[in-house]
């Protein structure tokens, strides 16, 4: 990884608008923020959230998975190999919507993090916020972690909580999980850019 004096650079990869890219570039502008967004790359050409990055100054690219059929794997070598060319150092999901398989798990072991719409591992997979009104909780959040094989499995990083009211619908609950997002992402990444934690061996280690 990049050190201390040129920091961590950043590619981030989005399917749609991008809000959780929007607030993680906006964070990483300010002074002595430990990384650098170097990249939004998306699996969908018209992705909204290209434009705003584009918008920001910053490279963007277009790996279109559906060229590749059900060839997941070259799909990602290459994705992969659009990371390499821009010499990216961590790998950062916000609203990317493809599984990865065990090969790009592996070659970005401990270099890519995701953020999951719950208190993990409360209500993995999809439609999180309805599970968690389904379920009757009485809180409720969004989790960072690092990406490993298993889908929603990683060590969190970090989290942050909301309550769940009377009246709540999914929309209202998912708006108020994603002001959280908003702020709990640009912390994480700052954790792992820094060196603050790190995954080693499958586990957790915070410095």
């Amino acid at each position: 990884m990049s050190s201390p004096a040129n920091r961590p650079r950043v590619g981030i990869l989005i399917s749609g608008r991008g809000s959780n890219m929007v607030s993680l570039v906006e964070t990483a502008r300010q002074p002595g923020y430990p990384a650098e967004i170097a990249l939004v790359l998306s699996n969908v050409p018209d992705a909204p959230g290209l434009d705003r990055a584009s918008g920001f100054g910053i490279a963007t690219a277009t790996v279109d998975h559906r060229t590749f059929g059900k060839d997941r794997e070259a799909f990602e070598r290459a994705m992969d190999e659009v990371l390499r060319a821009h010499q990216i150092d961590l790998v950062v999901l916000a609203g990317f919507m493809r599984i990865m398989t065990a090969w790009f798990v592996k070659r970005w072991e401990g270099r890519m993090i995701n953020i999951h719409p719950s208190l993990l591992p409360l209500f993995k997979g999809t439609h999180t916020h309805r599970q968690a009104l389904e379920a009757g909780v009485s809180e409720h959040g969004c989790s960072v972690h690092f990406v490993v094989p298993e889908l929603d499995a990683g060590p969190v990083i970090a989290q942050a909580k909301v309550p769940v009211l009377p009246g709540d619908d999914e929309n209202t609950l998912a708006a108020r999980v994603l002001t959280q997002e908003h702020g709990l992402y640009p912390q994480a990444l700052a954790a792992v850019a820094s060196g603050a934690v790190a995954l080693v061996d499958g586990a957790l280690v915070r410095r």
